[in-house]
């Protein structure tokens, strides 16, 4: 059982997502077009479950699936569509068995990489949800700390309601 944990921001998560970075990037050259940083660990000032969370955008979602065998070796473990269609969804460890990455792949084309963005784009700009995001994220963990589902739940209406405002607002800023 993982313990539910939020910690403050750490100026240090954009260098672990750097590095990470690059050397998915080399796995999964020429496939891949871009790689972002996205979640919590992506918004300044406010606490997160210290797990890097990379997305990655590809020409061709099935020809990610030939390259598991190289992400096994960066150390990541293959879990397929995980719960998200056309998704294909790696996670990562320390030697103490503490996640420390997650890996989401889609293809070019789909909503998914929009909304992650566009979320991640909108906290930023607006500090205060940000905050509240935050105080809600640290309220959860503390209520469930050893309950990820609830804590998991507990977030949903919230991401919800900032991915539909998050939607309109990209749409407006571009």
């Amino acid at each position: 059982m993982r313990k539910v944990e939020v910690v403050p921001h750490n100026s240090e998560w954009q260098n672990l997502f750097q590095t990470e970075a690059k050397a998915i990037a080399k796995i999964l050259k020429p496939n891949s077009v871009e790689i972002y940083h996205i979640g919590s660990t992506s918004i300044p000032s406010i606490y997160a479950k210290p797990i890097i969370d990379i997305l990655v955008a590809v020409e061709d979602i099935d020809r990610v699936d030939s390259q598991n065998r190289s992400m096994e070796n960066l150390g990541y473990r293959a879990k397929g569509e995980f719960g998200i269609s056309g998704r294909r969804f790696f996670r990562k460890d320390n030697s103490e068995g503490k996640r420390t990455h997650h890996v989401h792949i889609f293809a070019t084309n789909s909503v998914q990489i929009s909304r992650h963005l566009a979320f991640r784009d909108y906290l930023t700009a607006h500090p205060l949800l940000a905050q509240q995001y935050s105080d809600l994220k640290c309220e959860l963990a503390q209520k469930y700390p050893h309950d990820i589902n609830s804590y998991m739940d507990g977030k949903d209406g919230f991401i919800k309601d900032i991915d539909r405002q998050a939607a309109k607002w990209d749409r407006t800023n571009q």
